[in-house]
C-alpha cells in the first residue's frame, strides 16, 4: 500500500517519512517520492526536496537498493536544473558517496556516466568536482596508474583555473596514487605542491588532516617515524574535530601507535590508548595494535605471529600497517637468531630453524642476507647442514687502501675509454 500525503506540506511529509524510515521503509520512500514529484512553489519547498533526494539516498543505501541509488542519481538530473550550479555538484557528490564499497563498480559506473552528462551540459564545476571523486575511487579500488594519468589531465587544466582548493585536492590525490605504486620522488613532490598551495589560502580542517596524514606516511616510509609521529597526532586531531565517527580519524590512531612500535617505544602504546580522545575508537583494531606492542617489547617471533594470525583484518588490510609490519617482523628474526647463534662457532639449520619456530629455507635465506649485510661473520655449509659463524674479520689497512686505488684506476680507464669512443 502506497501512503500518499493529502496536502502538500512538504515540511511535514518529511518528517512524516523520516519517522517510517526503519518501520516501513517503502512508506517512507512513498512520501520521499511524493516531495520530489512535487513542484515546488517557493524557496523553502525546493530546500525540502534537496533534503528528501539526500534522505532517500541514505534510505536506499541503508536498506542496501544500490542499483536503485543508482537510477535517483539519473533521475535527480531533472530537478538539477532547478538548483543552482554548486549546489548540484554538492548534491551528487552525497549520492555517490552512498554507495557502500561493495558496490564500487557500480559507483564508478555512476560517476563516469555523470561526469559525460555534465561534460554535455556544459558544467565545468561539476565535471571536475567529479573527476575527482573518480580519481579518489579509482585509488580505493587500486587502480593507481589510471589514476594518476586522470590527476595530469585534472592539474593541466585546474592550474590555468588556479581554484587553490581543488588544486591542493588533485596534488594529494597525485602523492597518494604515486605512494601507493612505491614513487616515493612523485608522491613527495606532489605533497610538497600541495602543502605549498594550501599554505596560500585557508585550508579546510578535514583537508588539512588529510595533507597530515599523507606527510605521516610518506616520513614512515622513510623510516622518520619520529616524525611521522607528530604528522600523525596531528591528523588524528583534525579528524576527530570533524567528525568523531570518521574511520580516517582510528586510522591516524592505528598509525601513531604503530610508529612507537617501530621506534621500539611500546610501553608507550598503553598510555596512549588512554588518552580520553582514544577511548571511542575502543575495539579490536586498538587491541591489535596493543598486542603487537606486547610481541615487540617482549621480542617474542612467537606472539608476533599469533597476533597477526589473529588479528589479519585490523592488521593486514592496510598497505602501510602491513609493510611496515612486515619490516616489524624481519627485525625480530634477525633478534631472534643471533640469540640463537650466540653461543656456537657451528650449529645445525634444522635446530635454528627449530627454535625460531620457522621454515628452514627462510631460515637460510634470512641469515644469508644477513651474512651478506655483514650483521655477523660467517658462511652456510650446504653439504654438511650447518651454519658456521666466524670471529670479526680484521681488515687489513693496507690492502682496503689498495682496493680503493684500483678501484679508483677503473673508474679512470673508464672514462677515458668512453671519452675516446665520443671522438672517434
Amino acid at each position: 500500500m502506497t501512503l500518499v500525503p493529502e496536502d502538500r506540506d512538504t515540511a511535514s511529509t518529511l518528517d512524516r517519512a523520516e519517522a517510517l524510515g526503519k518501520s516501513d521503509p517503502a512508506q517512507a520512500e512513498a512520501l520521499y517520492r511524493s516531495v520530489l514529484d512535487h513542484k515546488a512553489a517557493d524557496e523553502a519547498e525546493l530546500k525540502d526536496q534537496e533534503t528528501a533526494l539526500l534522505k532517500l539516498g541514505a534510505l536506499y543505501r541503508d536498506v542496501g537498493k544500490t542499483q536503485e541509488l543508482a537510477d535517483l542519481v539519473v533521475q535527480s538530473r531533472e530537478f538539477m536544473s532547478h538548483v543552482a550550479k554548486a549546489k548540484t555538484a554538492k548534491l551528487i557528490r552525497a549520492l555517490i558517496d552512498y554507495f557502500p564499497p561493495s558496490a564500487r563498480d557500480l559507483q564508478m559506473k555512476v560517476t563516469s556516466e555523470n561526469i559525460e552528462w555534465a561534460r554535455a551540459e556544459k558544467r565545468v564545476f561539476l565535471r571536475q568536482s567529479l573527476e575527482i571523486k573518480l580519481v579518489a575511487l579509482h585509488i580505493d579500488a587500486q587502480n593507481y596508474r589510471q589514476a594518476l594519468g586522470m590527476t595530469e589531465d585534472l592539474l593541466k587544466e585546474l592550474k590555468q583555473l588556479d581554484d587553490k582548493i581543488i588544486l591542493t585536492e588533485v596534488f594529494l590525490l597525485e602523492s597518494r596514487a604515486a605512494h601507493a605504486i612505491q614513487n616515493l620522488p612523485r608522491a613527495k613532490a606532489a605533497l610538497t605542491s600541495a602543502r605549498t598551495t594550501a599554505n596560500s589560502i585557508y585550508c579546510p580542517p578535514l583537508l588539512q588532516a588529510q595533507l597530515d596524514l599523507q606527510a605521516g606516511a610518506l616520513n614512515a616510509d622513510d623510516k622518520d617515524y619520529k616524525t611521522a609521529y607528530s604528522y600523525f597526532f596531528e591528523a588524528f586531531e583534525g579528524f576527530t574535530q570533524v567528525d568523531e565517527a570518521d574511520q580516517r580519524a582510528l586510522r591516524s590512531l592505528k598509525y601513531m601507535l604503530l610508529c612507537k612500535i617501530m621506534m621500539g617505544l611500546s610501553d608507550d602504546v598503553p598510555a596512549l590508548l588512554l588518552m580520553k580522545s582514544a577511548s571511542r575508537y575502543a575495539g579490536k583494531d586498538l587491541d591489535a595494535m596493543k598486542a603487537t606492542a606486547q610481541a615487540q617489547k617482549e621480542r617474542s617471533l612467537e606472539m608476533f605471529k599469533e597476533t597477526l594470525k589473529e588479528y589479519q583484518d585490523q592488521l593486514q588490510k592496510d598497505p602501510l600497517i602491513r609493510s611496515h609490519l612486515s619490516a616489524l617482523f624481519d627485525t625480530l628474526l634477525e633478534q631472534n637468531l643471533l640469540r640463537v647463534i650466540e653461543p656456537y662457532s657451528s650449529v645445525e639449520l634444522s635446530w635454528i630453524a627449530h627454535e625460531v619456530g620457522q621454515g628452514r629455507d627462510v631460515v637460510e635465506e634470512k641469515l644469508s642476507q644477513m651474512i651478506l649485510d655483514q650483521v655477523f661473520y660467517g658462511v652456510l655449509n650446504e653439504r654438511a647442514g650447518t651454519l658456521e659463524v666466524f670471529d670479526e674479520v680484521q681488515t687489513e689497512a693496507l690492502l682496503s687502501g689498495a682496493l680503493d686505488t684500483m678501484k679508483q684506476m677503473g673508474s679512470v680507464i673508464q672514462a677515458l675509454y668512453e671519452k675516446a669512443t665520443s671522438l672517434a
